[in-house]
């Protein structure tokens, strides 16, 4: 039976070409199976050119929950549980919402849990993936529609276009993503220091001393009010390049934060470098950059779910609020640590930091050839 598209109202607003090139693509897509329930949401979000490709990638929605852990031997409220970690949409159990992908990552789950994960770990670890996956799955999708994206191309012809670029590149994805946390799990397995007396109680490495830093940039709120939103995007994410293109081991770039960066060292003179290297490198990008700030702090953290936490952490992101644009100011003990080779300080007083009782004495370092 044929559906009438402009009576359900999915072509309101077009006129034309447009409107006969969106009645194009719908028609093929409820030709194809997509019911006129998902059309119409896909409409309202905005998101029907993405549709074809979705579809590709994920498959076509075949089970309920209840099905996917009866298959799988999951407990229905952990499959769900998974999915708002992933930061997914959780469906009612009895709707058909799970693709054959879905199914498949329901069995990898399943296997961890045989394999004595516990439950919370499977979690956490979720957790993290699904902030770095989202971000970088909406990273994927934009360059995959800059390579498609022409002046004037109808919409469904865009549509095609972007899936057929999704079927191109979608193989390649899962290998680049395999071979990019294997890099990353072999340093950290080179890098990870077990006692001798966390060996012999046979538990995690806890708390252990490290230097921590913030660096944020002067004013970016200030800029958010004064430049298009995409300029900003260009100014964030030029600091991530910035940084990492000056890390290395044993300095590590824990997060950023919008307008700042986290790093982490157990050791101080390296980290203490790539900051102060990190701060010229912002200067050298000229008057259309801002200037970055920063502050460190040493002591006792712990590291879980790939952040870090503990009193050096909050001290560092307080002291950064205090620094001067173009300026890295350290407590004592990163001072002590640091040395002077190649350095010098000068004090910046004694400060008062939120949520510190005592007031913090702070040096302001430098290289010994800067002015």
């Amino acid at each position: 039976m044929s559906v009438d598209f402009a009576a359900e109202g999915l072509l309101d607003g077009l006129e034309g070409d447009a409107r006969e090139a969106r009645e194009r693509l719908l028609r093929r897509l409820h030709d194809d199976g997509v019911s006129l329930d998902e059309l119409r949401q896909a409409v309202e979000e905005q998101r029907l050119i993405l549709l074809p490709a979705e579809r590709l990638i994920g498959g076509e929605a075949r089970y309920t929950g209840r099905e996917v852990a009866e298959r799988t031997g999951l407990e229905p409220d952990f499959l769900m549980a998974l999915r708002r970690a992933h930061s997914l949409p959780v469906p009612d159990p009895d709707a058909v919402a799970f693709t054959e992908a879905d199914l498949e990552a329901a069995w990898t789950a399943r296997t961890f849990q045989k394999a004595g994960v516990r439950p919370e770990d499977m979690l956490a670890i979720t957790r993290v993936l699904g902030r770095g996956l989202t971000q970088a799955a909406e990273l994927m999708r934009s360059v995959t529609l800059e390579l498609v994206l022409k002046p004037g191309t109808p919409e469904d012809e865009l549509a095609l276009r972007y899936a057929d670029a999704a079927a191109q590149l979608e193989p390649l994805t899962a290998p680049m993503l395999g071979q990019m946390i294997n890099l990353h799990l072999r340093h950290i397995v080179r890098t990870e220091v077990i006692s001798a007396t966390e060996r012999e109680a046979g538990q995690l490495p806890g708390a252990r001393e490290v230097s921590v830093a913030f660096a944020d940039l002067v004013g970016f709120t200030r800029i958010g009010e004064e430049v298009a939103p995409d300029e900003l995007g260009r100014v964030a994410d030029r600091l991530e390049a910035l940084t990492t293109e000056r890390v290395t081991a044993p300095v590590r770039l824990v997060k950023t934060i919008g307008d700042a960066v986290m790093l982490v060292s157990p050791e101080t003179p390296p980290l203490l470098e790539t900051v102060l290297d990190l701060v010229d490198a912002a200067d050298a990008e000229g008057e259309e950059f801002p200037q970055l700030r920063a502050g460190i702090a040493r002591g006792a953290a712990l590291s879980r779910a790939g952040d870090w936490y503990g009193q050096p952490v909050n001290l560092a992101s307080r002291i950064t609020g205090r620094a001067r644009p173009g300026s890295v100011l350290v407590t004592t003990e990163v001072r002590d640590e640091a040395g002077d080779d190649g350095l010098r300080y000068s004090f910046a007083g004694e400060k008062r930091l939120k949520g510190v009782r005592d007031p913090v004495p702070l040096f302001r370092a430098r290289r010994g050839d800067s002015t």
